[in-house]
């Protein structure tokens, strides 16, 4: 029987990813799909993938037309909670690990501090986002880069080249999991 992993909301599957690539049993939980609202998980699931949507807690979200709606985002996140809370009582802690990724942003106010930080060029991609991690995982080994001051300017101005993916939006184009981390955190907790 392969090792199940949930990818709760997971978009594209980057992050779960390097699991799939290893025959683990990887189940992307994301809208249209699946709901993480009405989501049942299986049992003796191995390990929990979960990246809520960012957009209302984005520090970056300054000229956006609607206004934030904390209340709502924190459905998403607590509904992932819920999942995570679910798996360890049915399967007794026999949960490997589960991890709760965000950007940096207002996330913060409602979880605690992260248990880890990262920027992607800390694992060899050339562009910084810092992101937060929450959960109960083994730390990534970091190997980081040295961007460029195109590369910093870049990432500060929110302008980096993205991976041209059909059917995906700027904004879900820049959420995608960069590749490095999802292979260091799978080397961590596999």
């Amino acid at each position: 029987m392969n090792k199940i992993i949930l990818d709760l909301c997971g978009g594209t599957g980057a992050w779960s990813k390097p699991y799939k690539d290893a025959d683990y049993d990887v189940r992307n939980i994301t809208l249209p799909e699946y709901d993480v609202r009405t989501y049942r998980p299986p049992e003796n699931v191995y390990g929990i993938l979960a990246a809520p949507p960012c957009t209302m807690f984005s520090r970056a979200r300054t000229t956006a037309k609607t206004k934030r709606d904390f209340k709502g985002a924190m459905e998403i996140v607590l509904s992932c909670l819920k999942i995570i809370w679910k798996v360890q009582y049915d399967n007794e802690f026999n949960l490997k690990f589960w991890a709760l990724e965000n950007p940096a942003g207002h996330l913060k106010r409602f979880l605690g501090n992260p248990s880890f930080k990262f920027q992607p060029c800390d694992f060899g991609e050339h562009y910084s986002k810092e992101t937060w991690i929450w959960g109960m995982f083994n730390i990534p080994k970091k190997s980081p880069i040295k961007l460029s001051k195109n590369e910093i300017i870049q990432s500060r101005n929110n302008a980096r080249p993205l991976p041209k993916i059909k059917g995906l939006s700027v904004a879900e184009r820049r959420a995608i999991t960069p590749q490095g981390f999802a292979k260091a955190f799978f080397r961590a907790n596999r």
